[in-house]
């Protein structure tokens, strides 16, 4: 049977993981490439703010092919969606037919990523849809996936909960509201070792900074001007 030639869509983190661990069961699907994209001001995975040194550190211990997006430090969506298109556009010239993601359960993502993929001919696929995220993340544990939380979002977390590596007891300690795997991007988190791993991926903790963003643009000025938001971030060094 003639496999669908994929790539991946990895963030680093525990969704694409166990994603992937899926993924690479199935026998519909070949994946002959992982992408991830890298924020080149900061030479740092996007929205992770992970090293790019671990990033290939992870690579090799996965041994997939990889390949990087660099973005610019604070690019719009017009340029976004350009340089990702022309990296689509280098895949499907490569022969690659499917792109796949780690995403739970954000529709509108899944409805903007099948569209934007579809006009350029590429099938998206979506390995945990709708799978429970408590159950999900307590299948990555008892897979034996190891993770470790890199960023987090300040109005439920503070500068504790960053540094925290995953375990049986950690959605207990999470505060109400917040998705068990972060779907809602309250965390992230950056996977070092498990089943589609040859080796563990080995690093040190550094420090921890706070930084502020402005909230994106929603279109209602109704309530005037919208208050930043911050981010906790643990520094892991290679």
């Amino acid at each position: 049977m003639n496999k669908f030639k994929t790539y991946f869509n990895w963030s680093s983190g525990k969704d694409s993981a166990i994603a992937l661990f899926y993924l690479l069961q199935d026998a519909r699907f070949s994946i002959e490439k992982l992408i991830t994209t890298i924020n080149s001001h900061y030479n740092r995975v996007s929205m992770h703010g992970l090293r790019t040194e671990l990033l290939v550190a992870q690579f090799q211990a996965v041994k997939i092919p990889y390949s990087f997006v660099e973005l610019p430090e604070m690019p719009d969506m017009a340029r976004y969606e350009q340089i990702i298109g022309e990296t689509v556009e280098r895949l499907k010239m490569e022969g690659f037919t499917h792109s796949a993601f780690g995403d739970i359960f954000l529709e509108d993502l899944r409805n903007y990523r099948e569209h934007q993929l579809a006009r350029q001919g590429i099938k998206a696929v979506f390995p945990i849809w709708n799978r429970d995220t408590k159950e999900l993340l307590q299948e990555f544990l008892d897979l034996g996936f190891k993770s470790i939380v890199v960023c987090a979002n300040s109005k439920f977390f503070n500068e504790d909960f960053v540094g925290t590596v995953m375990d049986k007891d950690f959605v207990k300690r999470l505060p109400q509201g917040v998705d068990p795997c972060g779907e809602n991007g309250e965390f992230h988190t950056f996977c070092f070792d498990g089943p589609i791993f040859n080796n563990p991926v080995s690093f040190d903790i550094g420090e921890k900074v706070y930084r502020e963003y402005d909230n994106p643009n929603t279109g209602d000025n109704s309530n005037g001007p919208q208050d930043p938001y911050g981010v906790w971030y643990c520094d892991l060094k290679p």
